[in-house]
C-alpha cells in the first residue's frame, strides 16, 4: 500500500524516465521516510492508508456524528448520496488504525474524529483526521480495571461532542472534558471516588448525554445519587436526582413529552435484589417527573437498551432477561400507563430503529436464535420476525452466516447492518419483509457490538477483538460510501 501511495501521489515527476532499479530505490526511501514520520507522531506501524476518498456529491447532505447513536440519538442518519451497493470485494476501504480494548464508537465533528479506547494501561482519546486517518492529538491517563467475566477491559461509553468540547466517560468512571482542537484537558472528575460508585458487572458503561449546557450521567452512586447533571463547561455538579435504582448500561436519551423537553434514563445495574426502570427527569433541575419499574428478577441481569421515544408521548423499553418489551404512554401529569407488553421482544443492547411507522430491532439474549423483528409500535403486533441469514464462500468453504445480535443504522431508504462477528450489509426492510442489497465479511471477530458511525459519506466500523481468521488485532476501519 505504501508503494502505491508514494508512486501515485508523491513521486510522479521523479519516477518518470528512471530505470526500474532506481524506481524501486526511490519507492523504498519514500516508504522508509513515511514510516519514520509516523513513528515520530506516535502512530507507529498500526496505521495503514489504502485510498483517497471519492469527492462528495455537490448536493449531498452531510453532518457530524457527535454521539454513539448519531446526532438525534436514534441510530438514524440524515445524510444523502450514500451508496447501498458495492462490489463483491466489499465497500472501498480508505484507511485503518489499530486500537486498544473497548466497545466505544467514534465521535466526529467537522474533519476531526475522536476514538476512545484502552491501550498500554491507559484510557486514551485519539484525535485524527476523519478522512485520512492522520493523527492530530492524543490524551491519556492510567487506568486499572479487569472485567470479571472476561470481556474487554476498555471503555464501554463512547466520546460525546458538544460545542468545542469532547467528553469521555471511562470504564472506572473517570469523566473528562477536552478541547476538541487541541486535546487540552478542561476538567476531569473521578466519579467513582466522589460518588462512591460500587463495582458493577462490567464497569461503567452508560454514555453521557448533553442537553443544552448540562452533561447528564447515570452515575449510580451511594446515598441514592442515581443521575447527576454537570455543568459541561466547568464540570461542577448542577443537580442530583436521587433514586435507589443504580447505573445501567443503557444510555440516556432526550424526548419531548406534552411539549416539555425531558431526559429518559433507563436505570438498573448490579444490585440485590435487582431493581431498575425508567426515570423521566427534567434536565434543567434534575426533578424526577416519572418512575416506572422494568427490570428482570434475575440477579445477573442489566438494562442496556436506550429508552426510545416513539411519538405521541410514548416510550418503548426493552430488556433481554425476562420482561422483554413494553410501550408506555404518559399523561399530562407524566403518569405512565402500559399500552402493551411482549416478553419475546427481548432486545439485548442494540438500539431499535423507528422508521416509516414500524419499529425494527433484534430480539434474543444469545447469538444463536437472535431474530430480527418489524413491529407496529402502536399495538406491538409483528409485521414479520425472521433471522436474516445467507451463505458465503470463505477460503473455499461455504458458511451459513446471519446477523445474530446485529446493529442497525438507518440511512436514506435502507439499513446499514453490522453483525456481531463482522458481517457488513445493506438491507432493504419494510413492513413486507427484508432483502439484502450488498454484503461483505469485513472480519471474523466476536464482540462487534458497536454501532458504525457515518459522517460526510464515510462509514467507521470498530473491530473490537482479534480476527479469528487472519489474526488481525482490534482496529477502526474507514469505508467510503459516497455515491460517485
Amino acid at each position: 500500500m505504501r508503494v502505491l501511495l508514494y508512486s501515485r501521489f508523491l513521486f510522479p515527476s521523479i519516477l518518470f524516465g528512471l530505470s526500474s532499479k532506481s524506481i524501486l530505490c526511490v519507492i523504498y526511501l519514500g516508504s522508509l521516510l513515511f514510516s519514520l514520520a509516523n513513528e515520530e507522531k506516535g502512530w507507529g506501524s498500526g496505521f495503514t492508508f489504502h485510498a483517497r476518498a471519492n469527492p462528495l456529491a455537490k448536493d449531498a447532505v452531510t453532518g457530524d456524528w457527535p454521539r454513539f447513536n448519531g446526532p438525534n440519538d436514534d441510530a438514524k442518519s440524515s445524510e444523502t448520496k450514500i451508496t447501498s451497493k458495492w462490489p463483491e470485494s466489499g465497500p472501498r476501504l480508505l484507511w485503518e488504525k489499530e486500537k486498544g480494548e473497548g466497545y466505544a464508537s467514534p465521535a466526529i465533528k467537522g474533519d476531526l474524529l475522536m476514538m476512545f479506547h484502552r491501550k498500554d494501561g491507559h484510557e486514551t482519546v485519539d484525535c485524527m483526521n476523519a478522512t485520512t486517518g492522520t493523527p492530530v492529538w492524543k490524551y491519556q491517563y492510567p487506568v486499572e480495571y479487569r472485567d470479571r467475566y472476561g470481556y474487554s477491559n476498555g471503555p464501554r461509553a463512547s466520546p460525546v461532542v458538544a460545542g468545542n468540547h469532547v467528553y469521555a466517560h471511562g470504564v472506572t468512571a473517570w469523566l473528562t472534558c477536552l478541547e476538541i482542537k487541541t486535546g487540552k484537558k478542561v476538567w476531569q472528575r473521578n466519579l467513582a471516588q466522589e460518588f462512591e460508585i460500587p463495582q458493577y458487572f462490567f464497569g461503567k458503561g452508560s454514555n453521557p448525554i448533553v442537553i443544552k449546557d448540562t452533561l447528564i450521567v447515570n452515575v449510580g452512586g451511594s446515598k441514592e445519587r442515581c443521575v447527576v447533571g454537570f455543568d459541561r463547561f466547568t464540570g461542577k455538579t448542577k443537580w442530583i436526582t436521587k433514586d435507589s435504582w443504580g447505573a445501567s448500561y443503557s444510555s440516556p436519551s432526550r424526548a419531548v413529552i406534552h411539549g416539555k423537553e425531558v431526559c429518559l434514563v433507563f436505570t438498573g445495574g448490579e444490585s440485590r435484589p435487582p431493581v431498575g426502570g425508567l426515570l423521566v427527569i427534567d434536565p434543567q433541575d434534575g426533578k424526577k417527573l416519572a418512575r416506572f419499574p422494568w427490570r428482570s428478577s434475575k440477579y445477573e441481569s442489566a438494562n442496556a437498551v436506550p429508552p426510545l421515544p416513539v411519538g405521541d408521548n410514548r416510550v418503548f423499553l426493552s430488556e433481554c432477561y425476562e420482561k422483554g418489551g413494553v410501550l408506555l404512554k404518559f399523561d399530562k401529569d407524566f403518569t405512565p400507563s402500559v399500552i402493551w407488553t411482549d416478553e419475546t421482544l427481548n432486545v439485548h443492547w442494540m438500539t431499535p430503529v423507528l422508521s416509516g411507522g414500524a419499529l425494527y430491532g433484534v430480539a434474543g439474549r444469545h447469538q444463536q436464535g437472535a431474530e430480527v423483528f418489524c413491529i407496529n409500535p402502536v399495538n406491538g403486533k409483528a409485521y414479520w420476525r425472521d433471522r436474516i441469514r445467507w451463505r458465503e464462500e470463505i477460503d473455499g468453504r461455504i458458511l451459513e452466516l446471519e446477523l445474530f445480535r446485529g446493529a442497525f443504522l438507518k440511512v436514506e431508504d435502507f439499513f446499514v447492518c453490522l453483525s456481531e462477528i463482522g458481517s457488513l450489509l445493506t438491507v432493504k426492510m419494510d413492513q413486507k419483509g427484508w432483502r439484502i442489497v450488498s454484503k461483505n465479511q469485513l472480519f471474523f471477530a466476536p464482540g462487534a457490538w458497536t454501532l458504525p458511525a457515518l459522517s460526510k459519506g464515510l462509514l467507521y466500523v470498530m473491530q473490537n477483538e482479534t480476527d479469528r481468521r487472519t489474526g488481525q488485532g482490534p482496529r477502526i476501519l474507514c469505508y467510503d460510501l459516497r455515491q460517485r
